[in-house]
């Protein structure tokens, strides 16, 4: 049976939660499903204009920001919108789709992320109202939507480890394209996007990876891996 190969964008550290949390999830995801699950971990520091993207089937960018190097992991995700690769970006990976749809989309030349440019005028990414460390909250998603459909319900709870989110200032512009508002939680913030010509893109700024930490399957990251092996011939 031939594996379906996704890449982990991101810069491994086995202190951090969500990296000890991706494998398991992946693990159970492939035990449950019957499908060959590959992953290979993509330091972003490796990640240049050589190197051979077109080997994996989908791309997952996650936590862990700032990434050592910005600029790798901003063409990982290009490669997986343009290219119509399944992409699921979570915590650190929302905040970087982000960034990369407004440079490369928008034409936001001078788009930054405010955790490593705090001073810019262009910061699409600020740190939040009110800090998501160790955080759990409840998250509405919008029917019909990809993420909803992997959740099979409009209300969920999921946890967090995040201090930055989108911009308010330019959120309006940002969803004014292809890039669509999925998941807001109780506070009625932005927590979910997808894009809306892409086979699977998706975008939380809560860690559903953790759930298998705790024996459970996260029903999105299932979604992802399912949507992986519909693109392999």
């Amino acid at each position: 049976m031939d594996a379906n190969s996704i890449a982990l964008i991101g810069d491994y550290d086995p202190q951090v939660t969500a990296h000890q949390a991706i494998p398991v999830a992946l693990g159970m995801i492939a035990e449950q499903s019957g499908h060959n699950v590959q992953f290979e971990w993509l330091p972003t520091e490796q990640i240049h204009a050589d190197t051979a993207l077109d080997q994996f089937d989908g791309f997952w960018c996650v936590p862990g920001s700032p990434y050592k190097n910005e600029a790798g992991a901003l063409r990982a995700i290009r490669f997986a919108r343009e290219q119509q690769r399944p992409f699921l970006g979570t915590c650190g990976g929302f905040q970087h789709a982000v960034l990369e749809f407004s440079r490369n989309v928008l034409g936001w030349a001078d788009a930054e992320h405010g955790e490593t440019s705090p001073d810019s005028p262009r910061a699409v990414l600020t740190p939040l109202t009110c800090s998501l460390v160790e955080a759990v909250d409840s998250i509405h998603l919008v029917a019909g939507s990809l993420i909803a459909k992997a959740y099979e319900t409009s209300e969920i709870r999921e946890g967090y480890r995040c201090r930055f989110g989108v911009n308010p200032q330019f959120e309006k512009e940002l969803l004014t394209h292809q890039l669509r508002a999925v998941g807001h939680d109780s506070a009625g913030d932005l927590r979910a996007i997808e894009l809306t010509d892409h086979v699977f893109f998706v975008a939380t700024l809560f860690q559903p990876e953790r759930a298998a930490l705790k024996g459970q399957v996260p029903p999105l990251v299932r979604a992802f891996v399912e949507a992986c092996g519909v693109r392999r011939p």
